[in-house]
Parts: structure tokens; C-alpha cells; sequence
């Protein structure tokens, strides 16, 4: 059964009062931390009533499930009466391997799981091509897990210098995934190694302006995350169960 549009929006509304708390906590602003669902786990209807709350920007983590489900909402948004606040966006949070990105960059402009030199090197070459330009978050592996992807904390500032070369990707901030551990205050090394980074790569000027987001922090674990200077919370569970 998909998730009723009166349902997401009670889950959004004690998430955004989670984020608020948190914020006050870190003597943040509300309105500098973005909820994108991740829409993953639920059907193409859920993703529909979820449009009705406003939330455009949607985060998917399968290029094949991503391609296919742009096309059935855009299908779906031509015919709505009430039209949008804004144009639907995807944003890639999964992994990405090279071989798909021709695949996801006609229906997808930002990746939050760029990783390597080579992805960024096949990311450039495709944008150019369709004359597109890539908004890209770094993913790094702060918890320096074997199992996880991302750039090493220790290449980090490198590999970024390098992407910046790249006129047609835009990188536009830092990515991790932290442990899945039951206690979220587990999970704040990771956020508070990425902050760290970043803070380090503003001060370099990597990115220039256009560098100015940490996307950390999920369903069980955002408010950590928001306390450590998340901009993005990349949530799934939290907004649909």
C-alpha cells in the first residue's frame, strides 16, 4: 500500500522539529539543513503523494530504478493539475560505477557518491558531451570501513583539487555514510571527521563558492548529524514508515 500524503507530511513535520531542536543545540538556523527523501524502499504511488508536500528534490540509489522512476513521475507531473513548486531534481546517492554513467546523466545533474579520479574523468567527458554540467558531492569513507565506498580522509584534498580541473563538474561539497550502529552518538566521529575536511578544504578554496555542503546523517542518525553541520540528510525510513 503506498504512504498517504497525510502520513509523510506528519513524519516530515517531527523530522523538521527533530532538525530544529538540533539546530538549537548547535546555535544553527533551521533553514540551512535540506531533507531529501530517499526513495529507495517505496513504490512510485508513495513518490507521488510525497510530491504533494512540496519535497522536489528526490534521492535514489540504483541508476536503473532511478532512470525508470524519472520517467514515470515526469509522466506523472505533465499530467498533475496542480503543478509544482519547483521542477522534479534526482539527486544519485548510491554508488555509481563508470559504465552507468551514460546511463544516468540524461534524467540525473547531481551525484552525491563521486569517489574517484576515474568516475570524476567519465562524469566530465559525458557532461561535456551532452553540454551539461554535474553538481558532485565527494563521498569519503571516514569511518575507514573496507566494505564502504568512498575517497580516503588522507586523499581527499587531492583528489578534490583534481575534480576542480574539470570544468563541466561542480563540487559542490562532502559526502560520508557513517556506521549503521544502534546508538547514533556512534555515528559522530564520522560526521565530525567530514566536517573537519570540509572546514579544511574551505580554507584551501577547493570549489570555490559553489563548495558549501556536507550531505551526512539518515533516518537514524540525522539529529547527530545536524549537530555536527549537515546541510543534506539524505532520509528514507523516517519519512515513510
Amino acid at each position: 500500500m503506498p504512504v498517504t500524503t497525510a502520513r509523510i507530511e506528519s513524519n516530515l513535520r517531527r523530522i523538521r522539529e527533530r532538525v530544529a531542536d538540533a539546530c538549537a543545540r548547535a546555535g544553527r538556523r533551521p533553514e540551512e539543513v535540506a531533507v531529501l527523501p530517499v526513495t529507495k524502499s517505496v513504490d512510485v504511488d508513495t513518490i507521488k503523494n510525497l510530491l504533494d508536500t512540496g519535497l522536489t528534490e528526490l534521492g535514489e540509489n540504483r541508476v536503473q530504478q532511478l532512470v525508470d522512476r524519472a520517467a514515470e513521475i515526469e509522466a506523472h507531473v505533465e499530467r498533475r493539475r496542480n503543478p509544482l513548486p519547483a521542477p522534479v531534481a534526482w539527486h544519485m546517492v548510491g554508488h555509481l560505477q563508470r559504465n552507468k554513467v551514460r546511463t544516468v546523466l540524461p534524467v540525473c545533474r547531481t551525484i552525491h557518491s563521486l569517489d574517484s579520479l576515474r568516475l570524476a574523468e567519465e562524469l566530465h567527458t559525458r557532461a561535456e558531451r551532452a553540454g551539461v554540467t554535474v553538481d558532485a558531492f565527494l563521498e569519503i569513507n571516514c569511518a575507514d570501513e573496507p566494505q564502504k565506498h568512498g575517497c580516503k580522509v588522507g586523499a581527499a584534498l587531492h583528489l578534490a583539487e583534481l575534480i576542480g580541473t574539470l570544468e563541466r563538474l561542480r563540487l559542490v561539497g562532502l559526502m560520508t555514510m557513517a556506521p549503521l550502529v544502534k546508538d547514533p552518538e556512534q555515528a559522530r566521529p564520522a560526521f565530525a571527521r567530514l566536517r573537519e575536511l570540509f572546514e579544511e578544504m574551505r580554507h584551501e578554496r577547493v570549489g570555490g563558492d559553489d563548495f558549501r555542503h556536507l550531505s551526512m546523517g539518515m533516518s537514524q542518525d540525522y539529529a547527530v548529524a545536524v549537530e555536527e553541520g549537515a546541510t543534506i540528510l539524505r532520509i528514507g525510513t523516517a519519512l515513510f514508515e
